[in-house]
């Protein structure tokens, strides 16, 4: 080989002609994971070392899809309750965005549950979420949230990729781009759905999307019912043996092919085919809930194959324990343009024991330290009543809701924000998609303003260009 006309030569020709083509690379990343090459395994991102310390490893994100209501969950009105049947004052709501209730008589509605204080701290918390109450002294409510998009799915947009535009990369997506993942077993950004409780609206697949972002960072959406991951299981009569050797021939054709076009979609095909090979020992096991304790599966209310939010949320922490990086729960319920008090309390029914449960799990197994945990709609719902007779709702509202945060470096039994006495508007500490997700990259040791992506021409960022504020007074 001549190395005198090596700057004129083409990279993939030199990696070829050099025997270092993407087989020796893959060959390289299995002796890693093996402990072989003498460094460590762990699926590396693209930030190493991190901006900053990480005070938490992962993510779980609890999405209460559908908006729940923020007045009979997580933030009291004593003055709305007053006011209760009366107009809604039209200083507040002249010119705002409303969804149904555009143009119609808008009469106070007061909160349909009552509140407790709870816990040392006495954070003040719905009686409709019991289990949720007695986690109060690990919890940081924020009342200030805000959002941009009213209407369902382009709100879940906003608050997964912190922009309107469909198509971008979710935020686990990002998270995984950047830190990548602690396991070779099994997919480094899991999703998990569920519903029940009110109307469920649909969640639609590019929630989870990577986006301008390689595929190999989309979210994995595993089935909470029969398989979890379609084609898993081997055909009948393959052996293990004759798939591996199926799989190192079409391993073979790709890698020749990546060599000819230097294509990084055909290094994840590489990279999903061995995932793919390797998830068949580790999801049977992952599902497989024989080793969990009854007293466990009984403090989430779960029961193995049921396909509900509480088994979802054993099956978050068993992903936690093997280096997950972002798992994400969608429970579809929280809908409540009528009905809203019973709707509520039976939607709650089915998420607060298990919510409860996962921090209480993860704390006692030393893991709620190194994880943070995220429960919250894409938006919250308006002070007025919707629809007439004694079984009223609340439509969507986008100008102030609220969020609960618990883990590694989060002020537990803290209350963060507020909204005015209508719990309309966000008057303090006002908080945006783009504060949350600023403040969730700073806890993963993630520099927001540094984290970007070059596509069509600019530096793309999860944050956007706006301004974004990382919420220094919600970390301990």
């Amino acid at each position: 080989m001549n190395f005198m006309n090596i700057d004129q030569m083409r990279r993939r020709t030199f990696l070829r002609r050099s025997g270092f083509g993407i087989g020796s690379v893959a060959l390289g990343c299995l002796m890693m994971r093996d402990g072989l090459a003498g460094v460590s395994g762990d699926n590396a991102g693209i930030i190493q070392p991190t901006h900053l310390p990480m005070r938490v490893k992962r993510v779980i994100h609890l999405c209460m899809a559908g908006g729940p209501s923020h007045l009979e969950t997580l933030d009291e009105k004593p003055e709305l309750a007053r006011q209760h049947g009366k107009p809604m004052p039209e200083s507040l709501t002249q010119g705002q965005p409303i969804a149904q209730l555009q143009g119609q008589k808008l009469t106070c509605l007061g909160p349909q549950h009552e509140f407790s204080s709870c816990g040392d701290s006495g954070l003040r918390i719905s009686n409709a979420l019991p289990h949720i109450q007695k986690i109060a002294d690990d919890i940081c409510v924020v009342r200030s949230m805000t959002t941009q998009q009213i209407n369902h799915d382009p709100a879940h947009t906003f608050m997964n990729t912190g922009t309107q535009i469909s198509g971008r990369p979710s935020m686990g997506s990002w998270v995984l781009y950047g830190l990548g993942a602690d396991t070779q077993s099994l997919p480094g950004f899991v999703v998990l759905t569920s519903e029940g409780g009110g109307q469920a609206q649909p969640i639609a697949s590019r929630q989870w999307h990577s986006g301008f972002l390689p595929s190999r960072f989309q979210g994995v959406h595993f089935h909470s019912k029969g398989d979890p991951v379609l084609y898993l299981s081997r055909p009948g009569g393959v052996s293990l043996d004759a798939q591996r050797n199926l799989v190192n021939v079409v391993q073979g054709l790709n890698s020749h092919r990546h060599e000819v076009l230097g294509d990084p979609e055909i290094a994840t095909r590489i990279a999903q085919y061995e995932m793919a090979f390797r998830m068949q020992l580790s999801v049977p096991e992952l599902m497989n809930f024989e080793d969990e304790p009854a007293h466990i599966l009984d403090m989430y209310g779960a029961k193995p194959g049921d396909g509900t939010f509480a088994s979802n949320c054993v099956l978050a922490r068993r992903l936690a324990e093997r280096g997950v990086r972002f798992i994400q729960l969608y429970h579809r319920g929280w809908d409540h343009h009528g009905g809203v008090r019973n709707g509520v309390l039976t939607t709650a029914g089915y998420v607060d024991r298990a919510s409860a449960a996962l921090i209480q799990d993860l704390k006692q197994r030393g893991l709620l330290d190194e994880t943070l945990v995220i429960w919250g709609g894409e938006f919250g719902r308006t002070p007025m009543s919707q629809g007439g007779g004694d079984n009223p709702g609340r439509d969507h509202h986008i100008k102030g809701f609220s969020f609960w945060l618990a883990g590694g470096g989060i002020k537990p039994g803290y209350a963060y924000g507020n909204t005015d006495d209508f719990g309309y508007n966000a008057v303090e500490n006002v908080v945006s998609v783009h504060d949350f997700h600023a403040t969730m990259l700073h806890m993963l040791g993630i520099d927001h303003r540094y984290f970007t992506y070059r596509f069509q021409g600019l530096d793309m960022r999860l944050t956007g260009v706006e301004d974004a504020s990382v919420l220094t007074d919600i970390l301990s």
